[in-house]
């Protein structure tokens, strides 16, 4: 199935120029125009809804759709476009926080940290409404790691039906067999020892071996219908140590691990640090 990749340089609505170099050949660039004071809100509902228009025509072709950008909340977006295009996949959400907190459980306030809540039909449903997301159900969802979560987050996830798995290796064999697979990775997912670079690390998580792993047997079932990546803190990597481990982890979920062929991008300069 051939990858086709949209690349959103904004962190929620605010234009990040850092995240472009990611851009590889032939990718497509989410940069709409904006008139005037466009309120933040608003800016982000254009953004999804660019997403998602991205993600159902490439379904529509026979394309698998690759999502990049800098923040979670982006996968409403890719959500609302699989729907649009007649999917209903499971979703595998390969995070180091759980992104379930609600305006009622969250300690920071940081809107990225409610995404996954979000698309469960949790919280305030703006965005998953702005963009026609239907609210995923419960067990359709696997969180792989979540290794950092607030306590009322963790009490609300406990409640809910989430397949919460903190061994990420038993990930591959908990999805199901039947259904499409549409994969997240957000990159603080892995061990800040093979990939210090990010806006919010944590401590302890898969070392880049083993997330290489649970990529590659996600790669093998051959449902993955898409896939997003929330990218690393880039102007924080002067050696490209985690842009290295980050983007071998995207191309095996693309290529099951195979020479970078699918990626597009993959081998871009912000792996060589050209």
């Amino acid at each position: 199935m051939p990858n086709q990749f949209l690349l959103t340089p904004y962190v929620l609505h605010q234009h990040s120029p850092s995240l472009s170099q990611l851009a590889g050949s032939g990718w497509q660039k989410n940069e709409p125009t904006f008139v005037g004071n466009a309120h933040s809100d608003r800016m982000m509902v254009v953004l999804h809804r660019q997403i998602a228009t991205f993600v159902s025509d490439n379904v529509e072709r026979g394309h698998r759709p690759v999502s990049i950008s800098g923040d979670c909340c982006s996968t409403i977006g890719v959500v609302a476009g699989l729907q649009r295009a007649g999917l209903d996949p499971a979703v595998v959400w390969l995070d180091a926080h759980g992104d379930f907190n609600t305006h009622e459980t969250t300690i920071s306030g940081f809107v990225p940290g409610m995404a996954l809540a979000m698309i469960t039909g949790r919280g305030d449903q703006t965005f998953v409404r702005s963009a026609s997301c239907r609210p995923v159900r419960d067990e359709r969802v696997f969180l792989a790691d979540g290794r950092d979560l607030d306590p009322a987050e963790r009490a609300l996830l406990q409640q809910s039906s989430v397949r919460h798995l903190t061994d990420s290796s038993a990930l591959v064999g908990s999805v199901p067999a039947d259904q499409p697979l549409y994969v997240h990775f957000d990159t603080d997912f892995l061990n800040p020892i093979d990939a210090p670079s990010m806006s919010f690390p944590a401590a302890g998580g898969p070392r880049l071996d083993e997330a290489l792993a649970v990529a590659r047997g996600l790669a093998r079932t051959e449902r993955i219908a898409a896939v997003s990546m929330t990218a690393w803190k880039l102007d924080g990597d002067p050696d490209r140590m985690t842009a290295r481990a980050c983007l071998q982890v995207l191309d095996a979920l693309l290529s099951g691990g195979s020479p970078m062929t699918s990626s597009a991008g993959a081998d871009s300069k912000a792996a060589h640090g050209s």
